[in-house]
C-alpha cells in the first residue's frame, strides 16, 4: 500500500478547465447570447415581453398559442443556455402569473416538451435555477466597459423592475468577485499536491482578499433591491422545490411530461 504522500505527488494537477469553469468569469457564462436563431422567434417574442404579459395576465394565453418548436436547430452551448434561460423564465411566469395562491398546475406541451429537452441536454432540472437566473442572464451595455452594475443589463426579466435587475446583477458581481478565490482554491490544492507551503500560504491570502471582495459586492444588494418588492413580487417567481411552495405541494404536470418537483 503506497504512502499517502506518494499518492498526493502522483495525483493530477487541478485545473478550472477540467470543470468548464472560466479563468476570467468563474461560474458565469462568458458573453451570453441575447438572441436565438429566427426559428425560435416565438419564444423570444414572449420572453422579451414577459413582465408586461405577466402583469396584464396575458402570458398564459400567449403561450397557449405558441407553436411547438423542435430543438434540433439549436447549435452550440451558448444557444442551448439561452434557450434554457428563455424557457425557464416563461415556465415560471406561466405557473405564477396569477400569484402564489393560484399556480397553474398544467404546462402545455408546446412549452413543456422543449423545456424538458433543453434541460436534459444541459443536465439541469426542469425548473428555474441559479445557472439560468444569474449565470446566463447578464450582458454588458458597452462591451469594452467595466463589469459594473451601471454597465450591465439582464437578458430576460420578470416583474420587479429595478429591484429584480439589481438582485440579478449584484449576484453577477458577486460571482465575478469570486473568480480570484476560485483560482486561489485551485492553487491551494495544487500546493498541497506539490508540498509547497509558500504557494499554499499565498493561495490562502488571495482567498481572503477574494472573500472580502465578495462581501463588498454583496453589500450592494442594499442599494439596488427593495426588500418589500423582493418579497411581494420577485420571490414568487423564484419559488421552486422548497416545501412551502406550490411546486412542492402540487407538482406540475406537463401533459405527457410529468414535472414533479416534490
Amino acid at each position: 500500500m503506497e504512502p499517502q504522500s506518494q499518492n498526493l505527488k502522483t495525483a493530477p494537477f487541478l485545473t478550472l478547465g477540467r470543470f468548464h469553469i472560466s479563468e476570467d468569469y468563474g461560474f458565469l457564462l462568458p458573453n451570453p447570447l441575447r438572441e436565438l436563431p429566427g426559428h425560435y422567434s416565438p419564444w423570444m417574442e414572449i420572453a422579451n415581453r414577459l413582465p408586461q404579459l405577466i402583469e396584464s395576465r396575458q402570458l398564459r394565453a400567449q403561450v397557449n398559442e405558441m407553436p411547438l418548436l423542435n430543438c434540433q436547430f439549436l447549435t452550440g452551448y451558448r444557444e442551448w443556455r439561452l434557450a434554457r434561460l428563455v424557457l425557464s423564465f416563461i415556465t415560471m411566469g406561466y405557473v405564477w402569473q396569477d400569484g402564489e395562491t393560484q399556480p397553474k398546475e398544467i404546462l402545455p406541451r408546446n412549452l413543456a416538451l422543449p423545456f424538458v429537452e433543453v434541460s436534459r441536454n444541459l443536465g439541469l432540472p426542469p425548473i428555474l435555477v441559479h445557472s439560468d437566473l444569474v449565470l446566463a442572464n447578464w450582458a454588458t451595455r458597452n462591451p469594452g466597459g467595466p463589469l459594473e452594475i451601471r454597465n450591465l443589463d439582464t437578458i430576460i426579466s420578470f416583474p420587479g423592475g429595478e429591484s429584480l435587475r439589481g438582485f440579478i446583477l449584484v449576484t453577477v458581481l458577486v460571482e465575478k468577485a469570486a473568480v480570484p478565490g476560485i483560482k486561489a482554491l485551485v492553487q491551494a490544492v495544487n500546493a498541497i499536491l506539490q508540498s509547497s507551503p509558500d504557494s499554499l500560504l499565498q493561495a490562502l491570502q488571495r482567498l481572503r482578499v477574494s472573500i472580502q471582495d465578495i462581501t463588498g459586492a454583496l453589500g450592494q444588494m442594499h442599494d439596488y433591491v427593495d426588500p418589500d418588492i423582493f418579497y411581494a413580487v420577485i420571490r414568487i417567481f423564484l419559488s421552486g422545490e422548497e416545501e412551502q411552495s406550490c411546486f412542492h405541494q402540487l407538482g406540475v404536470t406537463a401533459l405527457s411530461c410529468h414535472l414533479s418537483f416534490s
